[in-house]
């Protein structure tokens, strides 16, 4: 139900309070701009006076846009990347943050065949968990009805590898996905997963795929959305079900899983889910044709693509 309240958005009228406080920040992010830009500035400047980096420019204490602008250069990632390579290689020194480096968000693009290394922050992952928390209340403006029922989502983790000092590097979701703040996220029944965790967790991409397209099909009545995130090329969805339709279909007809699917905490976490003869899966005969797939899959609510 839309909250009609002092914390209405000219966005639209929000479906809690909860959303209209995210629309709120929204609103007073979007329509100060220029000056939240120019404070978030001011406080980087002020964090990292003491850096490597900024000290080569000799700031001296300013913070104002127009003395950095006029004293930090452009500068490419291949200019960087000495600076970036040090940290990886294990120097703790304030290089180019103040705060310890966490990890490497690690690019989708490369540089010259590897990919770029972006050094990041524990209080990174915050605001990350910030901007994350604003899809949800945007949605809820255009499409109604997304606390009735479960998300059909396909989330997956791409590999990560170690830097010589020991930093992990990896894609920004899976950053995140790993992270206590997804594995450890507080019910929100506007943002309810059909996927369990250890299912989005899972390095095998055949296993993670299985299962979650498995849970969305046996959670079909329940799906009130379909969203795919850093979904591997050869995996779509419905080019996937189409190759395994027909396992698909027995896994729910019988209450069991794939022995393909052989990871621990996913066969542990699906003995909680899995049960034999789902009703909308009755009418098909055991020699039933192959499956394209397609048809598996919930007419559910809206599809949205997030590649990474």
């Amino acid at each position: 139900m839309a909250v009609d309240s002092i914390l209405s958005s000219p966005l639209g009228p929000p479906a809690c309070e909860k959303d209209a406080k995210a629309l709120q920040f929204i609103e007073e992010m979007t329509r100060n701009a220029d000056s939240v830009q120019e404070n978030v500035l001011a406080q980087i400047l002020t964090r990292n006076a003491q850096t490597e980096y900024l000290q080569r420019y000799n700031l001296n204490g300013a913070t104002d846009r127009e003395t950095f602008k006029s004293k930090i250069p452009m500068v490419t990632y291949e200019d960087l990347q000495p600076l970036i390579q040090r940290i990886a290689n294990g120097d703790r020194s304030p290089i180019l943050s103040a705060h310890p480096v966490s990890e490497f968000l690690t690019s989708s693009g490369t540089s010259a065949g590897e990919r770029k290394l972006m050094p990041t922050i524990k209080e990174e992952l915050d605001r990350r968990q910030l901007l994350y928390s604003l899809l949800m209340p945007v949605m809820n403006l255009y499409v109604k009805g997304l606390d009735k029922g479960k998300g059909l989502y396909f989330l997956f983790i791409k590999s990560e590898t170690q830097t010589p000092g020991g930093l992990l590097a990896r894609p920004v979701l899976t950053s995140y996905y790993k992270s206590d703040h997804f594995k450890t996220r507080p019910y929100d029944p506007y943002n309810v997963y059909t996927s369990p965790n250890e299912a989005i967790l899972c390095p095998d991409s055949f296993q993670s795929m299985y299962t979650q397209m498995l849970c969305g099909l046996m959670n079909a009545n329940k799906s009130s959305g379909l969203e795919r995130c850093s979904l591997p090329a050869s995996f779509g969805p419905y080019g996937f079900s189409s190759s395994t339709g027909q396992q698909l279909t027995e896994d729910i007809r019988t209450g069991s899983l794939n022995p393909k699917v052989t990871d621990p905490s996913i066969r542990e976490c699906m003995t909680r889910v899995v049960r034999p003869t789902q009703n909308w899966l009755i009418s098909l005969p055991r020699n039933a044709p192959r499956t394209t797939g397609s048809e598996l899959l919930p007419e559910s609510g809206p599809t949205q693509n997030t590649w990474t």
